[in-house]
């Protein structure tokens, strides 16, 4: 898997003369595996053309803020809410200006203040304007601000001058935004993580689950990867394309799941039970289809074994983190299953939400630990993912 795969990213194209290099950074973008958009400036028109940027990227060009066919006509929010990073390549002296002043009269600076994602700005720009004191004062105001500076090349310029300003090669650009999803945050660790739902059978043909796509799951995995960790999956019943780079063990059953956890966690640093296990399996399966009849059908059901509690009880355990997915009592449930679990954090989910959750691409969860909560608000799950790595990281690790 290319290192940005399923990661989106907005190129924001400002007005530069190196804006022609623009296609070929969407190239190189979505060689490493990311899904491209672009905001196109009024100035950076005036150099590149919707059409030719639109034909790589195989996407529309974003350039109208008021743009009525956009969601909900604001088409920023959304924008912001998509993007994983923002790379503006070029980036004008103006456009520089804009963001430290934090002005919202385009839809790239509007796209900028409502996202939250890192942001990544290469200047391109004659060498005498981008050695002038204000231009060097307001670079180094977004590096404070973690933006990422991508320096620029020294060289022959197109107006004939020789000195810095030069935008860098695509291919070095699409390698710098790269690096920020290598973390080195769990480098040396070992996480074993459980997704998906599992499945209880009750004769050969029908069985009980729940609504889990192992979407969450896979997400926490990614970041992990990300981040550095050896990665262990065992997964239930997924709607989740699995991660190349883990480790994979299949087992559909609260049995089965219970059994290759406890086999493998032994060296793990790290275990995150984002499974969907089944608190309940069928006593006596029927060794034959049941047939419908006008009779009652009576299930006797048996408590599956615990696997997070019997993980955190282990002589050496390893850090334990859990997930609640609840419909009521939300924080009291969660706060009451991270004591009696015995976990050092738990992940509270509100599932009864129709707009996110089970199945759905985004959610929006509470962190919780004995201290302390942290809220993740409503985003892609491979946001949260990244966004609970980092939380684990920086209070655990």
């Amino acid at each position: 898997m290319n290192v940005l795969t399923n990661k989106n990213i907005i190129l924001g194209v400002s007005g530069s003369i190196a804006a022609y290099k623009s296609p070929d950074i969407v190239r190189r973008l979505q060689d490493l595996g990311a899904e491209v958009r672009v905001i196109l400036t009024a100035s950076g028109a005036q150099f590149i053309t919707e059409l030719s940027l639109q034909t790589i990227s195989k996407n529309p060009v974003y350039h109208n803020l008021w743009d009525q066919q956009a969601e909900l006509s604001m088409g920023h929010i959304a924008l912001a809410k998509w993007a994983d990073v923002i790379l503006i390549a070029p980036a004008s002296a103006n456009t520089i200006a804009n963001i430290v002043s934090g002005m919202a009269d385009d839809l790239l600076a509007n796209t900028i203040l409502a996202s939250n994602c890192p942001i990544f700005i290469a200047p391109a720009m004659n060498q005498q304007m981008y050695a002038a004191d204000s231009v060097q004062k307001n670079l180094n105001t977004l590096s404070g601000r973690d933006v990422h500076i991508i320096p620029p090349e020294y060289g022959t310029q197109a107006c004939g001058d020789i000195g810095d300003g030069r935008l860098p090669q695509p291919d070095i650009i699409a390698q710098q935004v790269a690096k920020v999803f290598n973390s080195g945050k769990l480098n040396g660790k070992k996480v074993l993580i459980t997704l998906g739902a599992t499945i209880e059978a009750i004769d050969p043909v029908r069985y009980l689950s729940n609504h889990s796509s192992g979407k969450m799951g896979m997400a926490l995995a990614d970041a992990c990867i990300e981040a550095g960790a050896k990665t262990t999956l065992v997964y239930g019943n997924i709607n989740a394309k699995l991660n190349p780079k883990a480790r994979t063990i299949p087992a559909n059953s609260a049995e089965k799941m219970y059994q290759v956890v406890m086999d493998n966690i032994a060296d793990q640093d790290i275990f995150i039970a984002c499974g969907a296990v089944s608190d309940y399996a069928v006593k006596n399966i029927a060794k034959n289809k049941i047939k419908k009849s006008d009779q009652t059908l009576t299930l006797t059901f048996y408590p599956t074994k615990d696997i997070l509690k019997s993980v955190c009880q282990l002589k050496s355990k390893p850090l334990c983190i859990g997930f609640a997915a609840e419909t009521q009592n939300l924080v009291k449930n969660a706060k009451n299953k991270l004591k009696n679990k015995g976990c050092d954090a738990i992940i509270l989910n509100d599932v009864s939400r129709p707009d996110w959750g089970f199945k759905s691409d985004t959610n929006e969860v509470l962190f919780l630990t004995q201290k302390s909560s942290i809220k993740i608000t409503q985003n892609s799950k491979q946001k949260l993912g990244r966004e609970i790595v980092k939380i684990i990281a920086k209070n655990f690790l």
